[in-house]
């Protein structure tokens, strides 16, 4: 037999906005016992990433700082999709901005959710074909990124090192070269 595992929210308030997401607390009754817990929840825009290929078979990633972690890292360009804006689009743009290599389409590789234990929002994985530079980098000011080139064959390797250790990055490349393997 099985339970029904919803809970049933009692309440739920806004307790803090953070610029790029909101942290909201809820209240939560227990399906097996009814006891009242305690949960948060982040809120923020849905979230687009892209695997931009060159013409040569070269991935381009960016490295950045990332104040979590308080390292750099290497990435695939990636950011929040914008209200009203299509997630491909998004992809599309924030490529252009982190790196200046523009992409004519972007080909969905899915949709998966961050973290269901904290996030409500949705990542979008895009990749693109024969990309092209086409101007400087965009940054803003709390965002500064390098471009780095690498052949696609070389991308199980930087997984298996974990010189690629971002787990929305690693999902979206390993989803890819599932459906894709180098040759």
């Amino acid at each position: 037999m099985s339970v029904d595992l919803r809970w049933r929210e009692l309440e739920r308030a806004q307790i803090a906005d953070c610029r790029v997401f909101t942290v909201e607390r809820s209240l939560a009754a227990s399906p097996v016992d009814g006891a009242a817990h305690t949960f948060y929840r982040l809120h923020s825009s849905d979230w687009a990433q892209i695997l931009p290929i060159t013409r040569a078979g070269e991935a381009v990633f960016v490295r950045q700082f990332r104040h979590g972690t308080q390292r750099v890292t290497l990435e695939v360009p990636a950011g929040l999709v914008e209200p009203g804006e299509d997630p491909a689009a998004a992809a599309l743009r924030e490529c252009l901005e982190e790196t200046g290599y523009r992409a004519e389409s972007a080909e969905p590789l899915g949709v998966v959710y961050p973290n269901h234990a904290l996030f409500a929002n949705r990542l979008h994985a895009f990749f693109a074909v024969d990309v092209e530079l086409a101007g400087s980098i965009q940054n803003t000011g709390t965002e500064q990124t390098n471009v780095v080139l690498v052949p696609l064959r070389k991308l199980p390797q930087l997984l298996r090192s974990g010189e690629i250790d971002h787990a929305l990055n690693a999902a979206l490349l390993w989803r890819y070269l599932y459906e894709h393997p180098p040759g």
